[in-house]
Parts: structure tokens; sequence; C-alpha cells
């Protein structure tokens, strides 16, 4: 399965909270941090969600 990488590049400070709980499910709580993760359809999802705050890179 593929896996990609997204790092938080904007705050979540003064974002909806159900943006900030599905930054928190993706593992990322610090702007800057990053987290390999795999393709999933959830994980898409999120991704999708929040990819305004996010980088996402193809691994």
């Amino acid at each position: 399965m593929k896996k990609v990488k997204v790092t938080l590049v904007k705050s979540p400070i003064d974002r909806p909270e159900r943006q900030k709980l599905t930054l928190k499910a993706l593992g990322l709580n610090k702007t800057n941090s990053s987290k390999e993760v795999e393709a999933t359809p959830q994980i898409l999802g999120m991704i999708r969600k929040v990819e305004h705050m996010l980088k996402v890179e193809e691994l």
C-alpha cells in the first residue's frame, strides 16, 4: 500500500474543533511536524478535510 508524508504547515489555532481533532487523529500536533501514514481511503478523507493546513507528499 502507498504511503504519504503529511506535514502541518499552518497552525490549528482559531480553527473549528472538528479540524483540530482530525489533525490529532493524523498524529500532527505542532506546526512543521510530519508523519508518514498509509494511503487508505479513511486517511485520505481525513487529509482532504484539512488539506488547507497540510503539505502532502507521496512516498
